[in-house]
């Protein structure tokens, strides 16, 4: 990933890739996925905070969402859905310890983005319509039949454990990246990677319109569940 630099791209040059609204988006999923595993099926009490975690989560995955539509150039989606040939050479190299440094995400990150994001939208759109059957329910558990509901809190229950894994998956690609030299969580923090072969420092998107996508997102949460 990346420190500052600037010149004809060495190795150890890094530029600037990820803007302060992605990494804002990732720390704050980080901290809102553990306070949900945490939560889950605990005390009424914090099963309700449970909730209020679910709906900001929501908000934060349509931000990103639209942030990938028109937010920097290494966030949008265009710039990191990779074709099934290239992951399969990705693939390849990871496995023969021939990873040379990615722009943006790699081509197995890529996708790996796409599947966390359905999977964690999964987890929050079944929630407005799950229930325990005794005290707490979703906002939106009556305007769906019992049995619906019941279909969906286990397909709640159910995807919490895939992301669970694919937590794991993840954190497992993390590691293996460090050990081959590219410390992904380090620049998930500073913005900085190190550079790809042509790399240079690229202007953000402004924060303007992440701040608005950011409250188009918040208030389309708010109407759903209110």
């Amino acid at each position: 990933m990346a420190s500052a630099g600037s010149g004809s791209g060495s190795r150890s040059e890094k530029v600037r890739v990820w803007d302060l609204p992605t990494r804002l988006f990732h720390w704050l999923l980080v901290g809102l996925f553990a306070f949900m595993w945490y939560s889950g099926g605990a005390s009424d009490e914090l099963m309700h905070w449970h909730m209020r975690a679910g709906y900001t989560l929501l908000a934060l995955l349509i931000f990103r969402v639209l942030w990938g539509l028109w937010g920097s150039r290494h966030s949008r989606f265009v710039s990191f859905v990779a074709p099934p040939r290239r992951v399969w050479g990705y693939a390849r190299a990871v496995l023969a310890r021939r990873v040379t440094p990615a722009s943006g995400h790699n081509p197995l990150g890529g996708w790996m983005v796409l599947v966390l994001l359905a999977s964690l939208l999964t987890q929050t759109v079944t929630g407005l319509f799950s229930s325990d059957d005794i005290s707490i329910d979703g906002p939106l558990n009556n305007t769906v039949s019992s049995s619906t509901a019941g279909w969906l809190t286990s397909v709640h229950h159910l995807n919490f454990d895939l992301l669970l894994i694919l937590a794991g998956v993840h954190i497992a690609a993390v590691l293996a990246h460090r050990v081959l030299g590219e410390p992904l969580t380090l620049a998930m923090i500073t913005g900085r990677k190190r550079a790809a072969a042509g790399d240079t420092d690229e202007p953000f998107a402004p924060l303007w319109r992440a701040l608005l996508l950011a409250l188009a997102a918040g208030a389309a949460v708010w109407l759903l569940v209110s």
